[in-house]
């Protein structure tokens, strides 16, 4: 059904409908001329386009009148209240006196007056009675984001290192595609579209000083230039800001290569030379496209919080912005985005507002993944003060690793989440993510012969999250009856049919925010929650790196798994959200959406993504009685923990069977409907299965695993039985690896009572047998928190370099390798924590042990600011399979009853 009042006009009257407009006052001519053309393209042939000076032409019942406030004379036309309400950018009145007089829409702006005319066009209430409706965005920035990044690594590169080139990105030079995507965002009042890259300018300028730099050929050089301005002249028609996105530092290979550079290093040393570079690239960048705005990622590709990105944004960043508008002789400042990740936002706020106005800062609403609407704790706090600086914070919904890849739109949750965004994060923009197949835009992770677009599958979610960044208190009825005439015009179903759409999409909306935020290890990247998890991710957490904001911010006040089983031996009462609520809560919330949607007969031009959409439907249930199965096993193994009894493990055996049986049934309802679970197929993804090289990406690759996992268990079940208690392993001492190192570095045999340090007094108290007679690296730990560790040496067979770091977040200590906020965090694999509980050094934190691998040759290790010890050089092929030393004899670690899946240790 198409709501067009005008063409409706069209048809009544016998002559055709006049669409006058006044020039006069127009600042934005081609926004303008796009706005009037694309409504009358979509009235019919029956339409008379004419300028006119409304203060003398007669006006006829059937005309249309339309301008910008700027322009005279509407206050004949439109009460001065309603007139004056016109204050706020991009809004607009549409006004009416009665049937007998003409229609009247005015925009306090271009985009305003274009927004209106999307209003006319999908209204029919306007048609022939009274009307007096003044409209205006909540959300000052509204924005989506595009990925110029892969599902992979290109060769001798690193995360993010993408130039834009046809052969990678055949899509980014599709006229036709951004036009079908501009529209969309058009259709939503988007106002803003993000590029992310890492670093975009060797792609797009050629630099006088650094030729070298440019990492296209001429020819691709050439078509960059024509497509990027193509789009932003198309965006900028349609009130759209393209925002470029870079990370810091990276640096374009053919520049690193010659300099001897590495392209990332996150304690990278900052030099002249790379700030000239980095400079004069923005300034040739800004210089050329002097109306898009800049994203800034400060850490990540550079150490984080400290000096260094607050100098680096106030002294190479914005002098580059500067440089390229003195260029040009601009005043007018481009808008300057700051990311709040990995950097002390604030403080880098501070110093920046000083020197450059336009400023706006960025934060992750829930991390990667969407959690809850009712955020809390040190995020929100943060979002807080961002929300207080002055400026407009925006929030980004971010790769959403927990919903991909099926299809996630559900707008009860979408709009609990804006007003939070508002009330809580105190925010007035919003950034959205891809719902899914973030590292493979265009395309969805659907198996089907032709592969389909994201925009098309995922239009629900880029239409719910604009509608309620444009307003996001609406009256429930109201919102209902909205949703349910858009999906059966979507999908040409009965309105009965399209409630039962959308009370499904609702309730299985709930299922994998509530699984991520109560169950999972983090709220990044790095775990693909729609695979499950190990058993041994749910009792024991901490061992693979658990990321406690996800529990302190990213989820209503609850308990972890092994919170809630410790007071349930102890017989404590509960606090807020447990497991075990949640774990009943995602089976209810499947099954109800099972309800609604199980009668529905596929039918018509939609009927293959309706097939789609009902099966999706049906995997949430499948994931849902997994996870609700296993979580229930979990809490059961932990009482073994307290009660060393067998019957304790055997009771837990059922919970653990029914959660293969349901995982089995995901796998059938993915085997043929999904491509992967996950777009990003690196290195990254850790959870629930470390996925190199594209591998364990499927429900069919991982149901092997937790078959293997029931097994093991069955095994160790019936090993305790037998011996009537558990079996400890004797470990063999490490072996130890020869390096040469550089002159001047002091080496101390480990053992207990040693002292580690050249600066201090502090000794070794606690100690694995296996780790006696290693050659520890004495280290100066006031250099350590001023400049970092730095440790050359040259190998002559791969080695492992042991790293002992702090269990204290302290900005004394240097921080763990974490994926979170640290791309290139598992470059040598150090992102997992190898030997938990291994060392105490007197009145210090807990030591975990993380290592690094190297191959022979001359080799450096770098560890960022803080305090941390280096234990000694082993062979790299010790410690393949993680371990807790549990030095100060705890017992808590019981991941030896679910055993090995081949080599990888469950």
């Amino acid at each position: 059904m198409f709501l067009c009042l005008l063409a409706g006009m069209a048809s009544a009257v016998a002559q055709p409908v006049r669409v006058l407009y006044q020039k006069e006052g127009v600042t934005n001519d081609d926004r303008f001329t796009f706005a009037l053309d694309r409504l009358i393209s979509r009235l019919g042939k029956q339409v008379i386009k004419q300028e006119a000076d409304l203060s003398r032409l007669k006006l006829k019942k059937s005309d249309i009148l339309i301008g910008v406030k700027a322009s005279p004379g509407w206050d004949r036309w439109i009460p001065k209240d309603l007139l004056d309400s016109l204050t706020a950018k991009e809004s607009f009145v549409i006004y009416r006196k009665d049937s007998r007089s003409p229609l009247v829409m005015v925009g306090n702006d271009e985009t305003g007056l274009l927004y209106g005319c999307e209003e006319l066009v999908h209204q029919t209430a306007y048609e022939k009675q009274h009307v007096a409706f003044f409209d205006a965005p909540e959300m000052v920035l509204r924005g989506t984001c595009i990925g110029m990044q892969k599902t992979e690594y290109l060769p001798g590169r690193d995360v993010y290192e993408y130039p834009y080139t046809e052969e990678l990105f055949p899509w980014f030079y599709d006229k036709e595609l951004w036009i079908k995507y501009l529209d969309m965002l058009v259709e939503n009042r988007y106002n803003t579209l993000y590029l992310w890259n890492g670093h975009p300018f060797s792609s797009l300028v050629k630099l006088k000083d650094y030729p070298y730099a440019l990492e296209v050929d001429d020819a691709t050089f050439a078509k960059n230039e024509e497509i990027y301005q193509f789009l932003t002249s198309e965006a900028s028609k349609r009130g759209i800001w393209v925002i470029q996105m870079f990370y810091n530092i990276i640096l374009p290979k053919p520049f690193a290569d010659r300099h001897g550079l590495k392209t990332q290093e996150r304690n990278r040393v900052i030099t002249p030379l790379i700030e000239d570079y980095t400079r004069k690239s923005i300034a040739a960048f800004v210089a050329k496209y002097p109306n898009v705005g800049l994203l800034i990622t400060l850490g990540e590709a550079m150490e984080g919080v400290g000096q260094d990105d607050i100098n680096w944004f106030t002294k190479t960043i914005l002098p580059g912005v500067k440089d390229g508008l003195q260029a040009i002789n601009s005043a007018i400042e481009p808008p300057v985005i700051l990311r709040a990740h990995d950097t002390d936002a604030p403080a880098v706020m501070k110093e920046a507002l000083p020197i450059y106005h336009n400023l706006y800062t960025m934060a992750k609403y829930n991390g990667e993944a969407l959690t809850t609407y009712t955020p809390r704790g040190k995020w929100a706090e943060l979002h807080q003060q961002l929300g207080k600086i002055g400026t407009v914070h925006i929030q980004n919904v971010h790769i959403l690793a927990n919903l991909e890849p099926f299809r996630y739109s559900a707008p009860d949750f979408i709009q609990q989440s804006v007003k939070a965004m508002h009330q809580v994060h105190l925010s007035n923009g919003i950034h959205i993510y891809p719902q899914a197949s973030y590292w493979d835009w265009p395309y969805t992770a659907d198996k089907v012969d032709e592969r389909l677009l994201q925009v098309d599958r995922d239009w629900m979610w880029y239409k719910a999250w604009a509608r309620y960044a444009w307003k996001a208190s609406r009256k429930k009825d109201e919102d209902s009856t909205y949703w349910i005439a858009t999906l059966a015009n979507r999908y040409g179903t009965t309105e009965q049919t399209a409630a039962a759409i959308l009370d499904a999409l609702n309730e299985v909306g709930e299922i994998s925010p509530k699984i991520l935020r109560r169950f999972g290890i983090t709220d990044g990247n790095r775990q693909t929650s729609s695979l499950g998890m190990l058993m041994t991710q749910l009792i024991n957490p901490y061992r693979y790196g658990l990321f406690t904001l996800l529990y302190e911010s990213e989820a209503p006040e609850g308990e972890m798994i092994i919170d809630y089983a410790e007071k349930k031996f102890k017989g404590e009462p509960h606090i807020g959200e447990t497991p075990i609520k949640v774990a009943d809560e995602i089976v209810e919330h499947a099954e109800k959406a099972v309800a609604r949607i199980s009668s529905l007969d596929p039918a018509g031009p939609q009927e293959a993504e309706l097939r789609r959409l009902k099966n999706d439907v049906y995997i949430y249930q499948a994931l849902a009685k997994h996870y609700s199965y296993k979580v229930k096993a979990a809490v059961q193994v932990l009482q073994f923990k307290y009660t060393k009894d067998v019957e304790s493990l055997k009771l837990a055996l059922p919970d653990l069977e029914h959660s293969v049986e349901a995982y089995r049934q995901l796998v059938q309802l993915t085997a043929d409907s999904y491509l992967y679970a996950n777009s990003m197929q690196t290195k990254q993804r850790k959870i629930p299965m470390r996925g190199v090289d594209a591998t364990f990406k499927h429900w069919t690759e991982m149901l092997p695993v937790y078959e293997a996992e029931l097994a093991n268990f069955k095994k160790s079940i019936d090993s305790l039985s037998k011996s009537g208690g558990a079996v400890e392993q004797k470990r063999q001492p490490l072996e130890v690896a020869s390096v040469q190192l550089s002159e001047g570095t002091r080496l101390a045999r480990l053992k207990k009572g040693v002292n580690l340090y050249t600066d201090q007094e502090l000794v070794v108290t606690h100690l694995p047998e296996e780790f006696e007679g290693l050659s520890a690296v004495m280290v100066d730990a006031g250099k350590q928190k001023q400049e970092g560790t730095s440790l050359r040496f040259e190998a002559t067979k791969p080695v492992k370099v042991l790293v002992g770091y702090f269990n204290s977040t302290d900005k004394v200590f240097a921080p763990k390798p974490v994926l979170e906020i640290d791309a290139t965090a598992n470059d040598h694999g150090q992102a997992d924590t190898k030997v938990r509980n291994a060392l105490r050094i007197q009145y210090m934190p807990m030591i975990d042990v993380h290592s690094y691998s190297f191959a022979a040759g001359k080799q450096e290790l770098r560890l960022p600011k803080g305090e941390a010890i280096i234990l000694g050089f082993v062979s790299d092929t010790e410690l393949q399979h993680p371990y807790n030393a549990d030095v100060d004899n705890r017992g808590d670690d019981m991941d030896d009853l679910f055993g090995y899946y081949g080599e990888i240790k469950l």
